[in-house]
């Protein structure tokens, strides 16, 4: 069935109501951040940004989005790998399981983590006498942004290995290949953009997660403050200029993560064009 070109008013009607929704929604908020970022000129926002805080903040940020990308690539992918190429009893509830951090709130996962290695929990005896600080520290925060972000690398690859099927492993093992030669020479190449798309949206909902590294945070600044939690710090300051100048590296984030996306779609596309 071909699309329709000329679809009379219904085709405009719907162009502008996407227009206005971007607009409103999107371009403005945006229009908005730039302009109360740079109220106090160019030197207002240069020392906003440059300040001690804001580039600890910028540092745990990425710092705890490099951990939730890493275990989370790994985790992924052996998650992916064992759901769509072995057959065993409980794969429907390990898929759940997986799913789970997008069906609980933040803030409920930030206090599930409280509750385990608090004060009360009976792990924190054993985790005090290692020394080891969860709530309050930057591990925790680690931790809450491995949970929120769990099932996005997962959840891109299991479509394209489910699609993808057994027949070019099954092969490669009766020819002698081991089980690590099989994933890298037929498995990998076959994953390879939805891995790293998966990557890419990891990294975007890490960089942006504020509910659940709130709950654990303590909000210590030049502790435990990440980005999000420096902006609603210098906003509930009455600091518009240094929240939005704060604000606004989130969104130079965010644009070069999307970019990354858009970039990344593209090559996966030409790639499966000319596999076809």
């Amino acid at each position: 069935m071909e699309l329709r070109k000329n679809s009379g008013p219904l085709k405009w009607v719907l162009i502008i109501l996407v227009v206005i929704f971007l607009a409103v929604f999107l371009l403005l908020p945006l229009f908005y951040i730039v302009i109360t970022a740079l109220r106090d000129g160019i030197g207002g926002y240069i020392a906003s940004i440059t300040d001690p805080y804001a580039i600890k903040a910028a540092l745990l940020t990425i710092r705890a989005t490099i951990w939730a990308v890493v275990v989370n690539t790994i985790f992924g992918i052996a998650a992916a790998w064992c759901l769509t190429k072995f057959a065993f009893k409980g794969k429907k509830v390990i898929s759940t399981f997986i799913d789970l951090p997008v069906t609980v709130s933040p803030i409920i996962a930030g206090l599930i983590y409280v509750l385990t290695f608090g004060r009360q929990s009976f792990l924190y005896p054993i985790l005090d006498g290692w020394g080891i600080q969860i709530i309050f520290a930057v591990p925790g925060i680690v931790l809450a942004t491995i949970f929120v972000t769990f099932p996005f690398i997962s959840r891109e690859l299991i479509p394209v290995l489910t699609a993808q099927g057994t027949d070019e492993e099954e092969a490669a093992a009766l020819m002698g290949a081991g089980t690590f030669t099989i994933f890298r020479k037929v498995t990998l190449p076959h994953i390879k953009w939805a891995l790293l798309y998966g990557i890419v949206l990891c990294t975007a909902r890490a960089m942006g997660e504020f509910g659940a590294v709130s709950v654990l945070s303590g909000h210590l600044r030049g502790k435990t403050n990440t980005l999000p939690l420096y902006i609603e710090l210098l906003y509930q300051g009455y600091d518009f200029t240094g929240a939005f100048a704060a604000s606004s590296i989130l969104v130079i984030l965010a644009i070069i993560v999307l970019a990354l996306r858009v970039w990344l779609e593209r090559r996966g596309n030409k790639e499966a064009e000319i596999h076809y």
